[in-house]
């Protein structure tokens, strides 16, 4: 079955896979050495290693540096913001804090970074 997704360039393909089940709640439906296929309903997230010539041309640091320039922010609905929030810290990302959320509609959003720096957005239905 054909799905939406994207493709995560990382330097650290088993701690970015982790991160990703806990945080966003996606389940690793293949594996490779160099990659992981994880997915949740009709959206798939591959996370996928950057060769190692290139990784070692950087640094990821703790906490991570954000990556704020990049051109595209990968969005996860989530139960519980506060929760998500928990689990990024525990597993070195990081959500905002709870002050610099907003409200659009019937969601609560929020911003954070995965523990390579990459940002991403977290939303949850409100009552």
């Amino acid at each position: 079955m054909n799905k939406f997704g994207a493709v995560l360039f990382v330097k650290d393909v088993a701690r970015m896979r982790a991160f990703y089940e806990a945080v966003a709640g996606l389940s690793v439906t293949e594996a490779g050495p160099t990659w992981a296929r994880l997915g949740t309903g009709a959206f798939e997230l591959v996370v996928h290693g950057i060769p190692p010539h290139i990784a070692a041309t950087f640094e990821t640091s703790s906490p991570p540096e954000r990556r704020e320039e990049a051109a595209i922010k990968l969005v996860f609905p989530v139960a519980d913001i506060a929760i998500a929030r928990a689990t990024a810290a525990r597993l070195g990302g990081e959500l905002n804090p709870p002050d610099r959320e907003w409200q659009l509609g019937s969601e609560r959003i929020c911003d954070g970074v995965d523990p390579e720096g990459n940002v991403f957005q977290v939303r949850a239905e409100t009552p």
